[in-house]
């Protein structure tokens, strides 16, 4: 289980490093010309698309490193990435596979309760 946490992990994080690409240039394109936000749409909050661009896929990332080791820790991340995803960006065509990846990554790695060493993680 902690070897499936560790590749959806990375791959949803992946994904979600061009989504928050995508999603950081856009409100880079709307902050510096305004005609192209009222034409394609204004965002509510560019902070918070920017910050969730930027820790989305670095704890994604992060936890599936972690995933073999320590699988409480990885797994907390892997749920806050793909939480903190669908919170800034919503369930989409282009947010539905990181957000799976990392919640089914972060599941896993909590559920290899019994790691693989004699050493409790939990």
């Amino acid at each position: 289980m902690r070897n499936a946490a560790l590749v959806l992990g990375i791959i949803g994080g992946l994904i979600a490093m061009l989504v928050g690409f995508f999603g950081y240039g856009y409100t880079e394109v709307v902050r510096s010309h305004a005609e192209l936000g009222d034409m394609f749409g204004q965002v509510a909050n560019p902070e918070l698309i920017r910050m969730a661009s930027f820790l989305s896929p670095l704890l994604a990332i992060a936890g599936a490193a972690m995933a073999k080791v320590r699988a409480l820790w990885g797994g907390v991340l892997m749920l806050v990435g793909g939480g903190l995803m669908y919170y800034a960006f919503g369930f989409g065509v282009f947010t539905m596979f990181p957000i799976g990846f990392c919640l089914v990554g972060g599941l896993l790695a909590l559920a290899a309760g019994k790691p693989d060493e004699p050493k409790a993680h939990f």
